[in-house]
């Protein structure tokens, strides 16, 4: 991903080099402030996304073969889908926001990682009627509640810089062949991010009714429009509403940190599955055929527990230094995890996920440690601790609402017992 232009934004703070977000800004002067108006509908979010786009009359049926979730039934406007695609062993390689305008689809992943997975699609097209594109002339923009509503609307009232703009004439194009709502302005595509619900197929690790998920009202997305576009939206936002401003990512993960929401760069490491991610709700679909990493799926649903949960850590302090990801998280003096996300929140004070070993204790004290860079070596040096008490996203007792009551054949296991 290019950096994205509200950098140029007065007050835009990039994020540090080696950061999933390093192209769009950290802030723009005030991350409490711009959490608080994210949190409330009042602002917009440049997102660090990179865009792939699959054309051709097999483009659904395709990526449905390849993917987690059932794709086939995209439709223009409908908000779209989240997917993932797995290794033959169930680990998670992309998480991607899909959404179809009747001739094109459209696939948002992280920075980054767009140049790959167009590599990867391209290379299991075989016969199919598809073609595969990079796209970093589209750009994403998020926001949370009302504030959706209004940044689709903005863009669709802001005029793309240039009348041959490729990106808002597919999407229109698209979507006048198939008698859907045809895009206006910049607006290529809105995207409803289905987090916390559980979908059509999907089930969900979470420990009952018995308390609210902390998601529950996270009601976030993102659309799609040029990157040419991108300032120009923004101010189209800016001025529509009364009490708007631009938010940094600082802002927007510490949102979806509070919700619970896995992201790729930052949960997802080389051995995750979606289950320990409680990624089953939004992304897959547990009955929908074969596809890479589908045994992983069923087994674990059906015959095994995670090994890992994620969990919502309340991290105590309001001041100092905050947890590094990857920080190692303690029960004791035992090492039962690692710090995934972390952030500051405008209301709960620092908070961060993390994913611990599955057994660890809901209601068990833990530490995380602070570390910092030793400049005469570059090495992490731990340098103290603090507290965190959990939030349970993932149960520990390892089982799906949609897990058998008891492990397929333990009943003939039985009988030969006796």
């Amino acid at each position: 991903m290019r950096p994205s232009p509200l950098l140029t934004r007065p007050g835009a703070v990039a994020s540090a080099p080696d950061d999933p977000d390093q192209a769009v800004p950290a802030h723009l002067g005030d991350p409490g402030r711009e959490q608080a108006a994210l949190a409330e509908g009042r602002a917009a979010c440049a997102l660090a996304r990179d865009v792939v786009t699959v054309t051709g009359p097999d483009r659904l049926s395709w990526l449905t073969t390849l993917s987690s979730q059932v794709l086939t039934g995209l439709e223009p406007g409908d908000g779209g889908a989240e997917t993932l695609l797995l290794d033959a062993q169930g680990h998670i390689t992309h998480a991607l926001a899909a959404l179809d305008d009747g001739r094109t689809l459209w696939l948002v992943t992280e920075a980054g990682s767009g140049e790959e997975l167009a590599t990867f699609l391209d290379s299991m097209r075989f016969m199919l009627r598809v073609e595969v594109t990079e796209r970093p002339d589209v750009m994403a923009l998020g926001a949370l509640g009302e504030g959706l509503e209004a940044l689709a609307r903005a863009a669709r009232d802001t005029a793309p810089d240039s009348p041959a703009a490729p990106d808002s004439s597919d999407a229109q194009a698209g979507a006048a062949e198939t008698g859907g709502a045809e895009p206006q302005g910049s607006l290529i595509g809105l995207w409803r991010d289905p987090w916390p619900g559980v979908v059509e197929g999907g089930t969900s690790y979470d420990v009952g009714e018995d308390r609210p998920h902390p998601g529950q009202e996270y009601r976030g997305g993102l659309v799609l429009v040029p990157a040419q576009s991108v300032n120009a939206v923004a101010g189209t936002f800016l001025t529509a509403g009364k009490g708007r401003r631009l938010a940094g990512a600082l802002a927007w993960e510490a949102l979806r940190i509070e919700a619970g929401r896995p992201r790729r760069a930052r949960e997802a490491d080389a051995r995750a599955i979606p289950h320990e991610l409680d990624w089953l709700r939004t992304a897959v679909h547990l009955t929908k055929g074969c596809y890479p990493g589908q045994e992983t799926i069923a087994r674990t649903l059906n015959l095994g527990r995670p090994p890992r949960r994620l969990t919502v850590l309340q991290l105590d302090g309001l001041v100092g230094d905050l947890p590094r990801p990857g920080a190692s998280v303690r029960m004791g003096e035992r090492v039962v995890g690692a710090v995934t996300s972390v952030a500051r929140h405008h209301e709960l004070g620092p908070i961060a996920l993390a994913l611990l070993r599955r057994a660890v204790p809901v209601d068990e004290q833990l530490t995380v440690e602070i570390t910092e860079v030793d400049e005469a070596t570059g090495e992490s040096v731990t340098v103290g601790r603090v507290d965190a008490a959990q939030e349970v996203l993932v149960s520990p007792e390892g089982r799906a609402q949609a897990s058998p009551a008891e492990r397929p054949g333990a009943g003939l296991r039985k009988g030969l017992r006796l």
